[in-house]
C-alpha cells in the first residue's frame, strides 16, 4: 500500500513493500530534477537534503533516453549514458531516476539485497525494461518485489494505433489494459507493466493509484503542463 510521509518537512510517496531497503517517489515540493530556473534552488537544497539523510555522497542518476538498457551502479562513477533501469547492489551510494508521466518500476530482490529502478515509458514498457531488468539482475521472479509509482494513467493516456499495437504485443492477455472512448485509445501503463512482471513469475506488486495528469498538484506532468522539464524521482539506498 503507498503512503505519504516526510523527509525533514518534505512529502515523499512511499510502499509498505519496501520494508527492508529505503525507497520513495519525490513530489513537487521535495523535487531533485529540473531544468527551469524557478526550481533550481529548491533541486540543490533537496538533494542536500537527502544526501544527508541517506547518510550518502554520491546520489547517481543515468541519461535516460527511452532505451531498454540497463546498467549497474558503480562506485566513483557518475556517466550512465542511454540508461534507462540502474542497478544498485552497494550501500554506499543512492541511485534514482526521473519521471513525468512515465513509469516508474523500482525491483528489489529480497534474497540477493539487490535493488533497480526501471524507467518505463511507453517505449520503455514496449521493450518490455522491467523484466529485462530482472534478468540482469538475475534475480528470481518469485524473489522480486515490484513497486510500480505514480504515473499518467489509463482515464488520461491517449495513444495512437501503432503504439496501442506494440504495447498489446507485450503481454499474453491485454484485457482490463485499454479502453476505447470517442474514437481514442486509451492504455493502462501501469497495469501492463505489472502484467509483464507476472507473466514472467514475479507476485508481490504494488501498483500506485495516483495519475501524474490527474494529481498534478503532487506530481509532474509532461502532457499536462506543456512539456515540463520538472521530474518527480524514484530513489533507492540499500
Amino acid at each position: 500500500m503507498f503512503y505519504f510521509d516526510k523527509i525533514n518537512g518534505k512529502t515523499v510517496l512511499k510502499s509498505d513493500f519496501l520494508e527492508d531497503i529505503t525507497a520513495f517517489f519525490t513530489t513537487r515540493e521535495s523535487v531533485i530534477k529540473t531544468k527551469e530556473p524557478e526550481f533550481e534552488n529548491l533541486v540543490e537544497e533537496n538533494k542536500k537534503m537527502f544526501r544527508e539523510y541517506l547518510q550518502v555522497t554520491e546520489l547517481v542518476s543515468p541519461s535516460q533516453t527511452h532505451s531498454a538498457n540497463v546498467d549497474f551502479a558503480v562506485v566513483g562513477k557518475t556517466d550512465y549514458p542511454e540508461t534507462d533501469a540502474l542497478i544498485l547492489d552497494n550501500k554506499k551510494q543512492a541511485v534514482f531516476l526521473n519521471f513525468a508521466d512515465c513509469t516508474p518500476v523500482i525491483l528489489y530482490d529480497k534474497k540477493q539485497k539487490i535493488a533497480a529502478i526501471s524507467h518505463a515509458g511507453w517505449r520503455g514498457t514496449a521493450q518490455k525494461i522491467a523484466p529485462e531488468t530482472v534478468k540482469v539482475m538475475k534475480s528470481a521472479p518469485e524473489d522480486i518485489i515490484a513497486v510500480i509509482g505514480p504515473a499518467i494513467s489509463l482515464c488520461c493516456y491517449d495513444v495512437g494505433d501503432d503504439v496501442f499495437e506494440q504495447l498489446k504485443s507485450t503481454v499474453k492477455n491485454f484485457d482490463g489494459m485499454f479502453k476505447i472512448k470517442d474514437g481514442k485509445k486509451f492504455v493502462d501503463l501501469k497495469a501492463i507493466n505489472a502484467r509483464q512482471l507476472e507473466e514472467i513469475g514475479a507476485d508481490k506488486i504494488d501498483i500506485c493509484p495516483y495519475c501524474t495528469y490527474c494529481d498534478n498538484d503532487m506530481f509532474f506532468s509532461y502532457r499536462r503542463e506543456n512539456a515540463t522539464t520538472n521530474r518527480h524521482s524514484a530513489l533507492i539506498k540499500l
